[in-house]
């Protein structure tokens, strides 16, 4: 429905409506009037990050907020209630460049309570609004722009899958426009890497809500890395892009869900999957299995004596395994965490022990990493693997130290030459200001002399 210059009656009070009616019920809440066209095709989606400058006023042209006023655009997400209804409804409308007008009724703006002392209750107000950008939403932890989200249709609810949550999806993976992976497939989050979805899309997922779909962009840190995929013919460091519809979902139960019976007997089960995709060389997802037990029993207590054996056995095993899991990963700092967690558990447990010398080692820290061999070698002499440990430890040392020697050799030898030319330039200067003071005394003598003759 459009209307040009017609009037609305409320109460008392006539108002002009003018543009065309967009509300999604077609009830007269919002009216949108064009007056500027934007450039390009595409719209702002639910989520999205949005700039705009916007002009309020009252139905009497009384103005009340005004960026243009405080020379500082607005952004807000879209669609996710942070301004009103009235906005989210109307911008998601716009294209950028785009400048509407946005007449709206008191029950899609601030209702019967109003905004005072600026907006009456039951006002109804006019907005020019004006939209800059818009750009997906950044869905990463650390918000580094590795993952964005454009949703297509909002999901339902608030409650989203978590770690170990079984999910049903379809998705359809694309690399410059070319489809590279469609299917619906059934899971658990944390096995995806293993069905080859990259880490990204359980990220992805992770933040979806029942019956959402959304278009992701995936820079290569989350997708394939700088390897690529051969199989799909994905070069490395490529942006792909995943549209993904999240279906049903049941949650994994957390921890706080759980009893001790059930947080035991479900750790001998994720210990068993992690264990066997070990074997497979999928170090990242076993490491997400082995994490859940630890997670799960870490700050577990009041457990009885026979509970707390097993309690304490799995966790042991669990930190174990994630070490050795970190170490395939080339990640000897994390390694490192879960090696003391274990000693912890067991202050001389050989694995544990012989495990943080190597992550010592991968860190670069062989001095720190001989001794812990050592270590072992005392606790353990039958230990041949920590005999060796020590002799390649003592090797790198040497190393070390050689080229120490030659770093400070030159560093020495660059001090020597650099005093060396200090000396120089100063002989130099000394023997320039010599002259200088000469030259000023003869002078000197001759201007005594003119004045006499004078």
């Amino acid at each position: 429905m459009t209307m040009t210059a017609e009037e609305q009656t409320e109460g008392q009070q006539t108002i002009p409506m003018e543009g065309e009616d967009i509300t999604p019920k077609k009830d007269g809440g919002v009216f949108k009037l064009v007056k500027r066209e934007g450039t390009g095709t595409e719209l702002p989606m639910t989520g999205d990050k949005v700039s705009v400058h916007y002009v309020g006023t009252l139905l009497d042209g009384s103005p009340f907020d005004s960026s243009r006023d405080r020379e500082d655009k607005f952004s807000f997400e879209l669609g996710k209630g942070q301004v009103i209804k009235a906005w989210d409804i109307g911008v998601a409308t716009m294209k950028v460049g785009e400048l509407c007008q946005l007449t709206c009724k008191p029950e899609y703006a601030y209702g019967s309570a109003g905004c005072p002392p600026k907006i009456p209750p039951n006002a109804t107000l006019v907005f020019e609004v004006e939209l800059f950008e818009f750009r997906g939403e950044d869905i990463t932890e650390g918000e580094d722009g590795g993952i964005i989200r454009r949703i297509i249709t909002k999901g339902e609810g608030y409650s989203k899958p978590n770690e170990g949550a079984s999910v049903d999806v379809t998705v359809e993976g694309s690399y410059e426009g070319r489809v590279f992976d469609e299917r619906e497939i059934k899971f658990e989050i944390g096995d995806g890497e293993g069905l080859g979805l990259p880490v990204g899309v359980e990220k992805a997922i992770i933040a979806m809500e029942q019956g959402e779909e959304a278009i992701f962009h995936i820079k290569p840190k989350y997708g394939f890395g700088s390897a690529g995929n051969a199989k799909h013919e994905i070069p490395g460091g490529a942006t792909l892009q995943y549209k993904i519809k999240l279906a049903a979902f049941e949650k994994a139960k957390e921890s706080w869900e759980m009893n001790t019976v059930e947080k035991l007997e479900q750790s001998i089960i994720v210990k068993e999957k992690g264990t066997q995709y070990f074997k497979e060389g999928k170090y990242k997802q076993a490491s997400v299995q082995y994490k859940r037990i630890v997670s799960w029993l870490e700050n577990e207590s009041g457990l009885s004596e026979e509970d707390e054996k097993k309690a304490k056995a799995l966790q042991l095993a669990a930190n174990l395994n994630l070490a050795m899991c970190f170490l395939k990963l080339q990640e000897p700092n994390k390694a490192l965490e879960n090696c003391d967690k274990a000693l912890e558990l067991n202050p001389s447990n050989e694995k544990a022990l012989f495990r943080r010398g190597e992550a010592l080692f991968g860190m670069k820290e062989f001095d720190q990493a001989k001794d812990v061999f050592q270590q072992v070698l005392q606790l353990y002499p039958a230990n041949k693997a920590a005999k060796s440990q020590v002799i390649l430890c003592q090797t790198r040392i040497k190393a070390q130290h050689e080229k120490d020697k030659r770093i400070y050799a030159n560093m020495f030898q660059k001090f020597a030459e650099r005093d060396s030319k200090i000396e120089q330039d100063e002989d130099k200067t000394e023997t320039t200001n010599n002259g200088n003071d000469d030259m000023e005394v003869e002078d000197g003598e001759k201007e005594v002399a003119i004045e006499t003759k004078a």
